[in-house]
């Protein structure tokens, strides 16, 4: 569902604006959450602009729609969106991701994040 598979990685790495890794966080599980479902739970999250991209390998798409939003980035290139469904709840366009990021972000290939009252905390 969501294209490639990323390779076995470090724990969390943080990311900046300009693309090149500014520190390597320590090692954490990290959990995704909406409407009482677990939609991803990963240690090895990769944190840019403060958000947790997931390995696409600890996501459960079975939560997940596709949907036909993509928005650009200047530095990070075209987001792919995708709908959270749980139960009949639906929660438009609330995880996103690169399908080809640009090089300064090559850190988040493979990798999903979350927003729109999806909660992300560490566990």
């Amino acid at each position: 569902m969501f294209h490639r598979f990323y390779p076995m990685g470090v724990a969390a790495t943080r990311i900046g604006n300009n693309g090149p890794p500014v520190g390597v966080g320590t090692t954490m599980t990290v959990r995704a959450t909406w409407n009482g479902a677990v939609l991803a739970e990963s240690d090895r999250t990769v944190i840019v602009e403060g958000n947790h991209y997931f390995p696409t390998e600890d996501v459960h798409s079975e939560y997940f729609e596709a949907s036909d939003t993509h928005t650009v980035c200047p530095w990070k290139g075209e987001a792919s969106y995708h709908t959270v469904v749980v139960g009949d709840a639906r929660n438009d366009d609330a995880a996103w991701f690169y399908p080809e990021p640009k090089d300064a972000a090559k850190e988040i290939t493979d990798r999903v994040a979350f927003w729109k009252g999806v909660t992300v905390a560490e566990v």
